[in-house]
């Protein structure tokens, strides 16, 4: 297995992921601006997983278990962005009847929630 590929590819396809949030959030769609949000996350941790541990990444989308596995020390505050940020995988993808979450997906809402995102991003790319 070649570490260094495998890393290379997950950064990029970590870096095209959050390109597309940002597309999405111009066009205004919000909800699924936040759902690429969160694959850019999962990617980068996946490529600071494969970095690590020597071994391909496992077919898990949980931000904070991906943290854990990847030796990432996480703070109570950094686990509650995570938790918080996996939600937007799982609630984008399998809404209620309601569609609670999508509603909930304002601009402002939306931008705050980008701006972690891309904060957490900067700091864990920092550890490649």
């Amino acid at each position: 297995m070649d570490v260094d590929k495998i890393t290379k590819f997950w950064t990029k396809e970590a870096d095209e992921s959050l390109q597309v949030a940002g597309h999405l959030f111009e066009k205004k769609d919000y909800s699924y601006s936040l759902f690429f949000g969160h694959l850019a996350i999962e990617k980068l941790l996946k490529a600071i997983y494969v970095s690590k541990n020597k071994e391909h990444a496992p077919y898990i989308h949980n931000l904070q278990r991906l943290a854990e596995i990847s030796n990432v020390s996480i703070s109570d505050d950094l686990k509650d962005k995570l938790i918080r940020i996996t939600r937007f995988n799982i609630e984008t993808r399998y809404p209620d009847e309601k569609r609670k979450f999508r509603n909930q997906c304002s601009e402002e809402f939306t931008k705050n929630e980008m701006s972690q995102i891309e904060g957490l991003y900067k700091w864990l790319k920092s550890m490649l």
